[in-house]
Parts: structure tokens; C-alpha cells; sequence
């Protein structure tokens, strides 16, 4: 017996429900309008007409957070594995064997996000495009480059290899926050984001681990160290694409791993978010929402706060084995020590998106990340012991990395439509992945054993930041205020994400902005 049959029974008789009878109206068309089916209401199949319960959602999300995120979460893991290794790379040999200056490995480090910026675009193919073939694409192109990175002899083929690096990674990472809003509901989708991008730390946790292991060992062999360390890490990429192409779902409503029924309880949830089934079809763009999107003042708030995080988060994974090393350790131990701040920021990803859903109160979450991560960099600024400026690693670790995990489900949040979500993506990318141009270039190697200059740029970015969030959470209020004002109070979300209470009025709880249904407010 299928899923909903299991937890439901069908409407025996359409004439003991006038709300069955609308349904099956509805519904039992070759086009069913389901955009008003909410949890509690009813769903057909064409055949029989079932009542969805709350429950029943839980179950369809429980198997969207089993197959779908994972995937997602591994293969981001190992895009930031391949970018920040060059890091662990550079300490392991290849500016030796490249002969690189330090205005060299800044120009290897630049060119990856100067492609990354011209190809922010890439976000809106997956609304183009089938994501199962966008993905492969992606993923399979930076694995042969990334593998490709352990053939090169000069500076240029280096510098070839990193631009074509960040060509493919510009068309996955960006866009994956956007593709999760396809299948997950605003309240939902904060903590999804932060388990995709708790894979940053984790890749970085992990490429010091295995770093370490790699380099540790003899170099007299033929092949050297750095080399191995990229060959170890890109050939897995290519494997991985060709799977995600077989396991990726393009939506809910195809996900083999659901039953029809499961699917239909998808697709009302879908529908839902955005208001009508064409807005969420694969290969619909509006472009009237992709002009309102531009004009909304709000999408820049959090682009100027996606680019001062940025400042740190390209810079940390990749100038940090360096600055280890200039501490006094060894290569090899400075390749080990780099893992532990990078785990705990991974769980502080995790746990901070799922207290900012559960509280819908993101603001306030990016403000204290942004004074804990300012503080650690203000820490490695100003002292000069050995174990205060570890410590100030930690401290900047668990401010960036979770800061970014709730920016970008931030402007998911607070857009009404598939397009205006995925312009609101481009735009975070096309101004906050500008950061890196910056952040990469801020430690010279004629500043070492401090980088004085770095961590202070870091440190004011970071309040620059919270400030930023401070700002946009001001202005949501007031939105919100002007909104109650027009239609009413609506009251409060709970922990669920569901209304206590509302206007009579209609409208889609939730979803769009104040053009899509007077109970809609922003989240804060």
C-alpha cells in the first residue's frame, strides 16, 4: 500500500466532504490547480482522493533530507577540497618546483575567482537546464581539471588550470542553495543550506588531515608530493559527477526514491512556495521577476554581506597552513594542526542554521558569528604567542564559515518566486564573490610571521558585516510593520514554521512578497 494510503484512507464519499468535492474537482483534471493544498487539506491522484496531514509532509522531507542532501553536501565537499588545496600544496613542494614568488601563488589563488565572477551566471541554469545533466557537467569538468592541476609544470599551466577550475565550480556551489528552494519550504530550507555548507570546513578539516598524510611520507619517489595531493584528490570528482547524474533529482515530483504518492504531496508542497505550478517548472524563467529582484534594495544588503564574509573565507583555508608554519611548526604539523578549528566551525554551521530555523531570527545569529569571528582575527592581529594566536584561528574559523551558511539561505528566504530566488542568488555571487579579489591578496609574504594587515582587513570586514546584518534586520522590520499595517497582524511563526494565527483574508501563507497574499512576512 503507498505512503499517504498508509497513514490516511481515501475520501470515501465526495458528498460527506465539500472540501473532497473541491478537491476532486481540482485535482481528477488533466491540470490540477493545487496551489491553495496545504497540510490538512486534500490531493488526488485521478483516481482516488486522499487527506494530507502534517505528518505526511514530514515523511516526504525526511526522505528529501536522506537522498537529496547528502548528495549535494559530498560533492560541494569535494569542489572545496579541490579549490583550498593549493594551499596545503604550496607547503608540500609546488612553489619550490614551480619556482613561484609570493605575487604568484596571489595571481593562482585571484584567477580561480576572476572565472568563478564571470560565471556566477551559471546559478540560473539549473532552472535552464535538467539539474541531474548541469550537475555532471559541473562536477566531472572540475575533476578533470583539478586532476589535471597535478600535470603542470609552470606557472601558466597552473594559472590555466585554476581559471577552468573556477569556470565549472561557478556553475555548482552558487546554485545549489537555489536548487534546494525547489524542494524544500522557506522554514526548512536554512538548515539544508547550512549541512550543504558545513562541507566547506569539513573539506578543509579534511584536506589538512589528508595533507598530512600525503606529505608525510618519503618524497624521494618519482612523483612528487604536492602532485599526488592533487591527483588524490581530483580523480574522485570525475566518478562522482557520472553518479550524480544517475542519483540527482531535476524536482521532487521526479525523484525516483518517492512514491506517486509521495510525489503529489512533493508537488502541492512546490507549488505552495511559489504560487503556481508554471513558476516551478524546470526551463520557466519570469523575467519580470528577475527585474523586481534587481530593483530590491534588500538583495544588495546581504551581496555587501556575502563579500565582506568572503574577504576570510577565501583567505583562512588557503593562506592558514602558512601562517601555521610561520608560527614555528613544521610543514607537515602545520598541515595536521590546520584540521581542528575547521571541525569546529563545521558543527557551528550545522547547529547555527538550525537555531536561526528553528527561531527564525537569522539576523541576530549573523551578528554574534560576525563578533566571534572578528574577534579571533583581532586576536591573531595583536598578539604574537603562539597559543593566543591558535586560539584566535579557532575563534575566526566558527565566525566565517557559519556566517556564510546563513547568508544565503537569507535571501532564499525573503523571495517569493523560483526566479526571483535564483536572480537573488546571482546577484549575492556576482558582488560577494568580488571578496576573494581582495582577501586573496592581503597577505603578502613580506608581512610574515603576522600578517598584521591581513587579520585587521579580516576583523573589519567582519564587524563591517554584522553591521550590514544589523541594517537589513532593521529594514525587515519595518517592512513587516508596514505590511501589518496594510492587512493586518498576522502573528508569529513557531518553532514548525507555521502561522499561530492569521488574517481571514487568504493569500499563500508565507510565500512572495506582499504582491502573493497578505499573510506574508519577511523573516527576520
Amino acid at each position: 500500500m503507498g505512503f499517504l494510503s498508509r497513514f490516511s484512507k481515501p475520501v470515501p464519499s465526495t458528498a460527506e466532504d465539500p472540501t473532497a468535492i473541491q478537491a476532486a474537482a481540482q485535482l481528477g483534471t488533466e491540470k490540477p490547480d493545487i496551489s491553495q493544498i496545504e497540510a490538512g487539506n486534500n490531493i488526488s491522484n485521478g483516481e482516488n482522493v486522499y487527506h494530507v496531514t502534517p505528518e505526511m509532509e514530514k515523511r516526504v522531507v525526511r526522505k528529501l533530507d536522506k537522498r537529496l542532501v547528502p548528495l549535494v553536501m559530498g560533492l560541494y565537499l569535494l569542489a572545496y577540497l579541490d579549490r583550498s588545496n593549493i594551499g596545503n600544496a604550496k607547503i608540500a613542494g609546488m612553489q619550490k618546483d614551480l619556482h613561484l614568488t609570493s605575487p604568484d601563488y596571489q595571481w593562482l589563488l585571484t584567477i580561480f575567482y576572476i572565472s568563478y565572477i564571470l560565471f556566477e551566471w551559471f546559478a540560473l541554469m539549473w532552472k535552464v537546464l535538467p539539474p541531474h545533466i548541469w550537475a555532471a557537467f559541473c562536477v566531472i569538468g572540475w575533476g578533470i581539471v583539478a586532476t589535471l592541476q597535478a600535470a603542470t609544470f609552470s606557472f601558466s599551466g597552473m594559472m590555466a588550470a585554476r581559471f577552468f577550475l573556477g569556470f565549472f565550480e561557478a556553475g555548482y556551489g552558487p546554485g545549489i542553495p537555489y536548487l534546494l528552494s525547489f524542494f524544500y519550504l522557506r522554514h526548512e530550507i536554512g538548515v539544508r543550506i547550512g549541512v550543504f555548507l558545513s562541507a566547506a570546513p569539513l573539506a578543509t578539516c579534511f584536506a589538512g588531515a589528508l595533507a598530512y598524510g600525503i606529505t608525510s611520507g618519503n618524497d624521494a619517489h618519482r612523483i612528487h608530493n604536492w602532485r599526488v595531493l592533487f591527483l588524490v584528490e581530483g580523480l574522485p570528482c570525475i566518478i562522482a559527477g557520472i553518479v550524480a547524474f544517475f542519483l540527482l533529482p531535476d524536482s521532487p515530483e521526479k525523484a525516483s526514491f518517492l512514491t506517486e504518492e509521495e510525489k503529489l504531496v512533493a508537488r502541492a508542497r512546490g507549488v505552495r512556495q511559489v504560487g503556481g505550478e508554471e513558476a516551478h517548472r524546470v526551463g520557466h524563467i519570469n523575467f519580470k521577476d528577475i527585474g523586481v529582484a534587481l530593483l530590491d534594495l534588500k538583495n544588495y544588503f546581504t551581496a555587501l554581506m556575502y563579500f565582506s564574509c568572503n574577504v576570510s573565507f577565501s583567505s583562512l583555508p588557503v593562506f592558514l597552513p602558512t601562517i601555521l608554519s610561520e608560527m614555528g611548526f613544521t610543514p607537515i604539523d602545520a598541515q595536521g594542526l590546520s584540521a581542528p578549528p575547521y571541525f569546529i566551525s563545521f558543527l557551528l554551521v550545522i547547529a547555527s542554521t538550525y537555531i536561526a530555523d528553528r527561531t527564525q531570527q537569522r539576523g541576530i545569529t549573523i551578528i554574534i558569528l560576525s563578533l566571534i569571528g572578528a574577534l579571533g582575527y583581532i586576536l591573531l592581529a595583536t598578539t604574537k604567542a603562539t597559543g593566543p594566536r591558535y586560539t584566535g584561528v579557532f575563534f575566526a574559523a566558527a565566525g566565517i564559515f557559519p556566517c556564510i551558511g546563513n547568508i544565503l539561505p537569507w535571501v532564499l528566504n525573503n523571495q517569493g518566486s523560483d526566479t526571483k530566488r535564483g536572480t537573488g542568488i546571482a546577484i549575492l555571487n556576482l558582488v560577494g564573490q568580488c571578496g576573494p579579489l581582495l582577501g586573496t591578496r592581503v597577505y603578502p609574504a613580506q608581512d610574515s610571521p603576522y600578517y598584521r594587515l591581513g587579520m585587521w582587513v579580516c576583523a573589519g570586514f567582519m564587524l563591517f558585516n554584522g553591521v550590514l546584518a544589523f541594517g537589513l534586520r532593521c529594514l525587515l522590520v519595518w517592512e513587516n510593520k508596514r505590511l501589518d499595517r496594510k492587512y493586518g497582524v498576522v502573528g508569529r511563526i513557531d518553532g514548525d514554521g507555521k502561522r499561530v494565527d492569521g488574517v481571514e483574508s487568504g493569500g499563500t501563507a508565507g510565500v512572495g512578497d506582499e504582491n502573493d497574499g497578505p499573510r506574508f512576512r519577511y523573516v527576520l
